[in-house]
């Protein structure tokens, strides 16, 4: 009775799992069903200013809303944000809750198992962050601190393979999360991108937060779902004209307040097209 039980409970999961599945896959749609429907739902990070966030008024703001504004132009439809903490954006995307992420998503070989990126369109830094008085000289030093990284981030990737074994890593749901464990103290250092120093100390300039290690140099794509040519050659042609037409440039100049890069024509293990 109770095997018979299990095995009933144990098909009733997976027939809701499929259910699942089936309707993420329905809500994926193609080009023509976003044209037809006049809208394109962009996966976005909500709290990760400059990159994208939520202003005062609860519009979406940031270099990425203005590629994702500038994209749902290019296709002739509207822009839908939906905001997403770090480690949802690639579920998001391929259950079909997003149609494409402009979402602060490093190029990273792992990363491209599970989605497909485009060509790169902004240039990012990962670093340990702290304040001016924390002595971290080495990756050594780490150790001696308690470390806070948005989960499932580059940042926790980055520290995770840096930091020496036994150093005390503590992972939050974002970056906004991270950055006030950092001002309130529950961690010494954080994992940080390019512009935490500037939040951070906007915040609280007598502590003078600076990088202290750096871990490496890194580009975002906007992220397709795998195998879907069509989406992967929209996202391509877009970021080639918003390069050679100076949209490009003015977002860059409105936001990273540096000219733009000169981006990689590859990257190891991270393919711009589908193969």
């Amino acid at each position: 009775m109770l095997f018979s039980l299990n095995r009933r409970r144990f098909g009733m999961a997976l027939l809701t799992l499929g259910a699942i599945a089936v309707a993420g896959q329905s809500q994926a749609g193609t080009l023509e069903d976003v044209k037809k429907k006049g809208v394109v739902v962009i996966g976005i990070q909500g709290d990760n200013p400059p990159w994208g966030y939520v202003d005062s008024s609860g519009k979406q703001d940031g270099i990425d809303a203005d590629m994702g504004r500038a994209f749902a132009e290019y296709l002739g439809v509207k822009a839908e944000f939906v905001p997403l903490a770090v480690a949802n954006r690639i579920p998001a995307l391929t259950t079909g809750r997003v149609d494409i992420l402009f979402a602060t998503m490093a190029m990273l070989p792992e990363r491209a198992k599970a989605v497909q990126y485009s060509k790169p369109y902004v240039a990012n830094e990962i670093t340990l962050v702290a304040a001016q008085a924390t002595p971290i000289n080495s990756n050594a030093d780490m150790a001696k601190f308690v470390i806070g990284v948005p989960r499932s981030s580059t940042q926790d990737t980055q520290v995770t393979n840096n930091a020496p074994p036994g150093t005390e890593i503590r992972r939050f749901d974002d970056d906004a999360a991270t950055i006030q464990a950092l001002l309130s103290g529950q961690v010494q250092a954080v994992g940080a991108n390019l512009f935490y120093p500037q939040r951070l100390n906007a915040a609280k300039p007598e502590l003078g937060f600076e990088p202290k290690l750096h871990f490496t140099a890194l580009y975002n794509g906007a992220c397709t779902r795998l195998g879907d040519k069509e989406w992967n050659e929209a996202a391509n042609k877009f970021i080639d004209e918003i390069k050679s037409n100076g949209k490009l440039a003015r977002f860059y100049a409105k936001w990273m307040k540096v000219p733009v890069p000169v981006f990689p024509d590859s990257l190891p293990g991270v393919p711009f097209t589908v193969q």
